[in-house]
């Protein structure tokens, strides 16, 4: 611990604002070796704190930057953080610390209602898998995306901040939704919006992109399916999804893919 304490005190760089996916990966570190610090070392453990929160100022200070960027209209920033052309997987890393100090969503409380059958915990979708979406499927002004199972609404959030579309988060858990919404407020997000639905009985809005992370499973996303067939016969509409539900949506028959449909990275499907 002392080797690697005395090299990260000695770098300025972990305190500059650009250099916060490696503060971030030290804060890591720093937080392991301080829960095996020997209880002895007092002289140690307490420079580490003293490091760790300079390193948690220098982050805070980045977070509050971004976030006045997000309430003026300059959210489109954010991108220039996700550097990852083709991410994969489920796991989370530094980009998810990094939004979760600019959107700094309320806590959502412990009232969680029980899951009804075939619905899915909520997971938020990785930050690096969001920032994929925006990539890939470019949003103008007049398009509407439709986060079905929204959860907490990072999806919603992170396109009102950073393109010119408008975004719904439709979700059952009232307690998810009230603390997107607050969020949105907060951060002037007006054309984010989020709603209380069961995804078995909403009317669904007529939106041009509709997200699955795998929200539920069986026969709600079988009438789910179903219900985005039929807005698929008014206009030409895309699906996104991640997870388990890309292979059932990749085999409907309505939708064609943009490329091999993988569950560990966004698929996108084209209606016909």
């Amino acid at each position: 611990m002392l080797e690697d304490l005395n090299h990260w005190e000695r770098d300025p760089d972990l305190r500059e604002p650009a250099n916060w996916r490696a503060r971030a990966q030290v804060l890591d570190a720093l937080e392991r070796k301080l829960d095996l610090a020997p209880q002895g070392a007092v002289g140690l453990i307490a420079r580490a704190q003293s490091l760790r929160d300079a390193l948690e100022h220098a982050s805070t200070a980045l977070y509050e930057q971004l976030r006045e960027a997000v309430r003026s209209g300059q959210g489109a920033r954010l991108r220039a953080y996700a550097d990852d052309p083709a991410p994969e997987g489920d796991h989370y890393d530094a980009l998810d610390e990094l939004l979760a100090g600019v959107l700094r969503l309320p806590a959502p409380g412990d009232a969680i209602a029980a899951l009804a059958p075939e619905l899915v915990a909520y997971q938020p979708t990785p930050a690096r898998h969001a920032f994929d979406l925006l990539r890939r499927v470019p949003l103008a002004p007049d398009d509407l995306l439709v986060d079905v199972g929204a959860g907490l609404g990072h999806l919603p959030l992170l396109v009102a901040a950073c393109t010119p579309a408008r975004a719904l988060g439709v979700e059952i858990e009232p307690a998810y939704v009230a603390s997107a919404q607050a969020c949105a407020d907060d951060l002037r997000l007006d054309r984010a919006a989020f709603v209380r639905a069961d995804a078995r009985e909403v009317e669904w809005p007529p939106a041009t992109v509709y997200y699955l992370y795998t929200p539920f499973t069986g026969a709600v996303l079988r009438q789910a399916l179903d219900a985005l067939a039929v807005q698929a016969r008014h206009r030409p509409i895309r699906v996104c999804t991640l997870g388990p539900c890309t292979a059932t949506v990749a085999a409907e028959p309505w939708l064609d893919g943009d490329g091999a449909a993988r569950s560990d990275r966004i698929a996108v499907f084209l209606s016909r």
